[in-house]
């Protein structure tokens, strides 16, 4: 699809479906609860909206209106979770001169919740990533970076359990083969682990023994690949209990959260908002009583 085509269209295009039992006949009159999940993925330093004047995004993004799109969402549900999918850094003069800091900083303005980390975000190394932490007020998640024996371990988690008007949310983060994209010097020791291995072994920890209700993988992995390499397509069918994946890496414009089928056969979200902040993701889980779900999703043009 053309992106300038599809992001004139964007606030206007939705998923809905049912999850867990909940039917959709009913679900208007069954709602008793509503969990709000917003996210980017590869912002890449874009802080600024484009020039009117841009080929692809004229007047598009900017961190200022993304700003005043969450203020306005969480006014509308204060049960909103904001969280990002990766390559925060990289793209602009920003990071060339505040290596992070400002991103880290303005992110921790708008009250994000979590983050993955994307290969670009090693690009000032370990030790650069590291120096801008104390500037994030938000966790980093990462289940599949082993940080063992360099400056970033305890620096992440492999999940966090979010806990919104008694609905527990669990979130873990996935990241992508750094060999090949980043040079070894900047990540040093960091050790690649299975991703596959490693989500279902996490959302089995988060749905058997944390008791989660909703569970989302934020993955820096990419959408879709024609070869064996991991994305999310793949992750999604094999998984049993994660109910929506939040995808970077590939700079994907999804019309609207691609539906899978997991390895149950029950329907798993996987949704992606392109790049540069221009789009900001919105899914709506609806709960009733018995906390069965259904889910609607859209992206919004920032």
């Amino acid at each position: 699809m053309d992106r300038r085509k599809f992001i004139t269209n964007t606030s206007a295009t939705s998923a809905f479906i049912g999850l867990g039992g909940l039917s959709l006949n009913s679900c208007t009159s069954d709602i008793k609860k509503k969990i709000t999940i917003l996210h980017t993925n590869d912002v890449h330093s874009h802080i600024d909206a484009f020039p009117s004047s841009h080929s692809e995004f004229p007047g598009l993004g900017g961190l200022a209106r993304r700003a005043t799109l969450v203020h306005n969402i969480r006014k509308e549900n204060p049960n909103t979770l904001l969280f990002d999918a990766g390559d925060i850094f990289q793209g602009t003069p920003y990071f060339n001169f505040y290596g992070g800091e400002l991103e880290f900083k303005l992110m921790s303005m708008l009250k994000y919740d979590a983050a993955t980390i994307g290969n670009h975000d090693f690009d000032n190394g370990l030790e650069g990533l590291f120096a801008q932490l104390p500037h994030a007020n938000f966790k980093l998640l990462s289940a599949n970076y082993d940080f063992t024996n360099t400056i970033m371990q305890g620096a992440t988690k492999p999940y966090d359990i979010y806990t919104i008007d008694g609905i527990k949310i669990g979130v873990y983060g996935l990241g992508i083969e750094l060999a090949g994209l980043v040079t070894k010097k900047l990540f040093k020791e960091t050790s690649y682990l299975n991703p596959f291995e490693i989500a279902l072994d996490t959302e089995r920890i988060l749905k058997e023994e944390e008791g989660c209700d909703i569970i989302i993988c934020l993955s820096h992995l990419g959408y879709q690949y024609d070869t064996d390499k991991p994305d999310d397509l793949k992750l999604a069918a094999i998984t049993k209990y994660t109910n929506l994946i939040i995808g970077g890496h590939t700079h994907t414009f999804l019309e609207k959260p691609t539906v899978v089928k997991n390895s149950l056969q029950n329907d798993i979200l996987v949704n992606q908002v392109g790049c540069f902040g221009i789009n900001l993701g919105r899914i709506d889980f609806y709960l009733d009583r018995e906390k069965n779900m259904a889910a609607d999703g859209i992206s919004i043009a920032v």
